[in-house]
């Protein structure tokens, strides 16, 4: 005769056959219908149904969040920052390593579920975990971050955390494959673009891992690559809003040479605008007779030619400098486009109205 203990275990096996292990119990196979199926991507794992909406894409492989969190650097006495902990895989590991993690969390059944797998352990006072939507919230001192990134902010999300002051020592995030190649691209590359300018003027870059997405539970539609990043000290000095100006319009045609995008009508006429909308800026802080002037060549027909005229002739003076005229975007290097910046603006130029 079985005893109850042996019976016991005896139906848990028979349930575990038709189901999935879920932290509140067994999700039930669904049966073979499209239906059945699009509920299930939508993943019942630890009883929580992952939202596409968010960006939750939950890693499940241990060995892949071991080397993540090796490659990371992170050390005993580090401040570590997570975004988007989900249910906490990487959390726990950091816990592990780490002094202290601070943990960004829209989702408030993530949050119960980082809270529920704490509570009672010695990691429950070294977990702090902030409530709210990443671009919105405050972010605290943290000398590492490490973080399976929501795709849909990527970018907004790396730009922040460049950002942020004291400056971190190393972020090592999850990004879409292909994301992450075009930020690690470098200049001659076919991936390389505008992120991966402007990230590398603030940032060394380095690719560390591909992750295919089997790797992931509900598995995303592709592939992803860890990338470490490590800011920039000290920081370039340079006017961001200038140099994403000029980065945007050298890499609407990247493949074009920059004299062939600097004599275009459009280009030509932003520019003029600028200039104008600089020259009134200063004058605004003399007298009233230079402002009437200022104001007269921006609404006079006539003035305003006779300035883009000016403002043509001043774009060809930087095109002949240091061989501008016949460069590429796509082979210029950030030491280019910081030159070519300087010598835009020693000529008057600007790339924001």
């Amino acid at each position: 005769l079985f005893s109850l203990s042996v019976l016991s275990e005896v139906i848990k096996a028979r349930k575990m056959n038709n189901g999935l292990r879920v932290a509140g119990g067994v999700a039930k196979k669904n049966g073979g219908s499209k239906a059945a199926k699009d509920m299930s991507t939508r993943a019942a794992y630890q009883g929580i149904q992952f939202l596409k909406s968010y960006g939750q894409h939950i890693l499940k492989n241990p060995a892949i969040v071991d080397s993540i969190i090796q490659k990371s650097g992170a050390k005993s006495t580090d401040v570590a920052l997570e975004i988007g902990p989900g249910t906490g895989n990487l959390t726990m590991k950091l816990l592990e390593t780490c002094k202290k993690v601070v943990a960004i969390e829209y989702d408030a059944r993530m949050v119960l579920e980082l809270q529920r797998r704490v509570q009672g352990s010695p990691y429950q006072s070294k977990l702090e975990i902030i409530q709210g939507d990443f671009m919105k919230v405050e972010l605290p001192y943290f000398d590492v971050c490490v973080a399976n990134v929501p795709y849909q902010i990527s970018s907004p999300l790396t730009f922040k955390l460049l950002s942020h002051r004291p400056q971190f020592r190393s972020a090592t995030l999850m990004f879409q494959r292909e994301f992450a190649m075009r930020m690690v691209a470098k200049a001659g590359d076919a991936q390389y673009c505008r992120l991966a300018v402007n990230t590398q003027l603030l940032a060394k870059t380095q690719h560390i891992l591909k992750v295919g997405k089997n790797n992931f539970r509900p598995p995303p539609k592709v592939d992803s690559s860890v990338v470490r990043i490590e800011p920039r000290k000290p920081p370039v000095q340079v006017n961001f809003r200038e140099w994403d100006g000029l980065i945007r319009l050298c890499f609407g045609r990247k493949n074009k040479t920059l004299g062939g995008i600097f004599r275009t009508k459009t280009v030509l006429e932003l520019l003029t605008k600028n200039y104008l909308t600089f020259k009134a800026v200063k004058v605004n802080l003399l007298d009233d007779d230079a402002m009437e002037l200022a104001e007269e060549e921006a609404n006079n027909k006539e003035k305003r030619q006779e300035v883009k005229d000016h403002v043509k002739e001043l774009i060809e003076k930087v095109l002949n400098t240091n061989g501008y005229v016949e460069m590429r975007s796509s082979k210029m290097t950030q030491d280019d486009f910081l030159q070519l910046l300087a010598v835009f603006n020693e000529h008057g130029i600007h790339f924001v109205g």
